[in-house]
């Protein structure tokens, strides 16, 4: 048994099993095993990916490795063990997991902190041809694509267009939008010099009636105000009815040519959610009581983006999550040691997004609110800080410096692998001669 193999000398905690190597997760290994709990950590990636970063993996300003960092270095610097796999069944009565390759392991606690996948509302079309932008591989599949049309484009010679359209005005699409444009703005002519940047469109589409709705409304004014100075097109009060793979149908009627779409306009609980037999809200997501144990459990735990909190409706950002999974390890004390479970209570430490460089905004309690090149350096240096890694930071520093520094000398373009073939040699408009 996994317990006994890796269990310490003298340690007699309890034997939890945390589900998810993202932020809940991470913070929920860490206060356990402080604790004297028996920790195993379950994901189905070797490593942990700093999602906040991922946007500017996607826009070439930092490699995949800047923003992942080994899962492993992690467990064994808290005295965990790491399991390389995916959460396919629970069986709550025997205290039991199974996983995709067959294996199953029983827990006095187990902590779910697997994260979501976007949430397509019903849209047609949406899933099949539009990317997202939620883990590692989304960013570099996003980065490949865009990459893609962009040479595409170049093949095409003057006279073309290329049409990238994000979807959904919260955080993540702000910032992408923002990205979207430095990047046409101060790297494109040196990447791709037979491109004509005027021939690059960027389009924001948000059903509601602004963006960044958690924010003050003189900062969401601002974040509209600022991409349309870098030649954003910002769409509000917009609902998609359909999406193709060259277009985006709008409730009006409207229809926009988008080569590139990419979805950020929700989140939703994976589809395996369904089948752990545990109780589902909105979106597929697991519902929870104050003290985040999964209603009708009394050994479940369920943290960060995949809960729904009874009467706490959080925002999917790092700071619920990190809290969320050093509350969730001391009820595991609690419950342990015979003591009453508490409730949870998020403390709010404020919310931030970029647009751009030496454009971002930052709201704090009490009100406080900032915004411009101040608000875009607290935003830099917290996510440098919180980067898990010494390397990762230093690494993730010297490229967003290349890229701010050499603002307007056509630096700080990452690329990948070519792009596929078919994106290349797909048939390019009537009239364009390939050796033009």
């Amino acid at each position: 048994m996994w317990w006994r193999k890796h269990r310490p000398a003298g340690n007699d905690g309890a034997r939890v099993i945390v589900v998810g190597a993202g932020f809940a997760g991470l913070a929920a290994v860490e206060g356990l095993t402080r604790a004297g709990a028996q920790v195993m950590l379950v994901d189905r990636n070797v490593y942990s990916t700093f999602q906040p970063l991922l946007y500017q993996v996607a826009t070439g300003g930092l490699n995949p490795g800047d923003v992942a960092y080994p899962v492993r270095a992690v467990t064994r610097a808290h005295g965990a063990r790491f399991r390389l796999g995916e959460l396919t069944g629970i069986d709550a009565a025997a205290r039991r997991i199974s996983l995709a390759d067959g294996t199953g392991f029983e827990y006095d606690y187990l902590i779910l902190a697997t994260g979501v996948s976007a949430a397509y509302f019903g849209v047609p079309g949406a899933a099949e041809h539009s990317l997202g932008l939620y883990t590692r591989r989304d960013a570099v599949a996003l980065r490949d694509h865009l990459m893609a049309r962009l040479e595409r484009l170049d093949v095409a010679g003057a006279g073309k267009a290329v049409n990238f359209t994000v979807v959904g005005g919260g955080a993540t699409g702000v910032e992408l939008a923002g990205a979207l444009a430095e990047l046409r703005g101060s790297a494109l002519d040196a990447a791709f010099p037979e491109v004509d940047l005027a021939s690059v469109h960027i389009r924001l589409v948000e059903q509601a009636p602004a963006l960044l709705g958690p924010f003050d409304p003189a900062l969401r004014d601002y974040a509209r105000d600022q991409l349309l100075a870098r030649g954003v097109e910002v769409r509000l009060d917009t609902a998609i009815r359909e999406v193709t793979s060259d277009r985006v149908l709008l409730g009006s009627g409207e229809d926009l040519p988008s080569d590139v779409t990419v979805w950020a306009a929700g989140v939703s609980a994976p589809a395996a959610v369904a089948g752990w037999g545990l109780p589902q809200g909105s979106g597929g997501r697991i519902l929870v009581g104050p003290d985040l144990r999964v209603q009708g459990q009394d050994r479940i735990f369920a943290l960060g983006d995949i809960s729904l909190v009874t009467g706490q409706p959080l925002a999917q950002l790092a700071q619920p999550a990190l809290q969320m999974g050093r509350h969730a390890a001391a009820q595991v004390g609690r419950l342990t040691a015979g003591q009453p479970t508490a409730a949870f209570s998020y403390h709010d430490k404020g919310i931030m997004a970029t647009i751009g460089r030496r454009s971002a905004v930052v709201e704090l309690p009490y009100r406080l609110r900032i915004r411009g090149t101040l608000a875009w350096l607290a935003w830099l240096a917290l996510h440098l800080i919180t980067l898990l890694g010494n390397r990762n930071r230093i690494s993730a520093l010297l490229n967003l410096s290349w890229r701010y520094l050499s603002w307007g000398h056509g630096g700080g373009v990452i690329v990948g692998d070519d792009p596929p073939p078919f994106m290349i040699e797909g048939p390019l408009p009537v009239g364009t001669d390939r050796a033009a």
